[in-house]
């Protein structure tokens, strides 16, 4: 295993569950202000809560995808079980990168969104895989 690469890439997973903890927080935690709606295209309050639950249920999944990444990065850096969390965090930033592609394929308006919100798992992933094959 390249440590180089494995160092790049788990900076970049570090990254990637941050965007991704910041994103719960919005759906989950800070979702009742309207300056958090409004960042995510709702228009009014009405709206924002008859999507409550499902950005509620959003923000959880987002939170999970950032708690496997960090299991990722702690397994790989304690040395317990490197195979087992390039794994673990490979498995989470596919996860995030094919969200951020749905995003953009859903409403191209969201383009930018969709670069934070996958570019960092992007930039992972291809440091993770070079750590492995260099």
């Amino acid at each position: 295993m390249n440590a180089a690469f494995a160092i790049i890439g788990s900076v970049f997973v570090f990254l990637a569950a941050v965007v991704h903890l910041g994103i719960f927080a919005l759906e989950s935690v800070l979702w009742s202000k309207p300056s958090t709606w409004k960042a995510f295209g709702v228009a009014d309050q009405r709206d924002a809560e008859v999507l409550r639950p499902m950005a509620y249920n959003q923000g959880f999944y987002n939170l999970f995808l950032a708690i496997g990444a960090g299991v990722g990065l702690v397994l790989l850096g304690t040395g317990a079980s490197r195979e087992g969390g390039i794994a673990i965090a490979i498995f989470s930033l596919g996860s995030m990168l094919l969200a951020a592609v749905v995003l953009i394929a859903s409403n191209p308006r969201l383009a930018r969104a969709a670069l934070v919100q996958g570019g960092p798992p992007l930039i992972g992933l291809i440091f993770l895989t070079l750590a492995l094959v260099a």
